[in-house]
This record gives structure tokens, sequence and C-alpha cells, in this order.
């Protein structure tokens, strides 16, 4: 069972550091990247500390 971080929400069920038993990340910290050049929209922000869970 991974302990919850109660500073990084999270709801990506696939990850692998998502605490399975709430909407929270078991990191210590996470990386926040983007894929734009310039972004300006919510979608264009991702976790880059995100893997997937197997």
């Amino acid at each position: 069972m991974d302990t919850p971080n109660r500073s990084i929400e999270c709801t990506v069920d696939q990850c692998r550091y998502h605490c399975s038993d709430c909407d929270y990340c078991s990191l210590n910290t996470v990386r926040i990247g983007t894929h734009e050049m310039n972004p300006t929209e919510k979608q264009c922000v991702d976790c880059r500390s995100f893997e997937v869970k197997y």
C-alpha cells in the first residue's frame, strides 16, 4: 500500500504512483511539464512523473 501525499491530489488510476484507495499521489514531489511551445490551456500541461501501472 502506498502512503498518500495529501499535498498532491491525483485522479489518474493508471499511474504507478496513484494511491488506489484515495485520489492522491504517493510521491514526495512531482515534475510538471508541457508538450506545447506556448501552453495556453490545461490540456497542454503534463505530469512528467507519470509511470504506467502494471
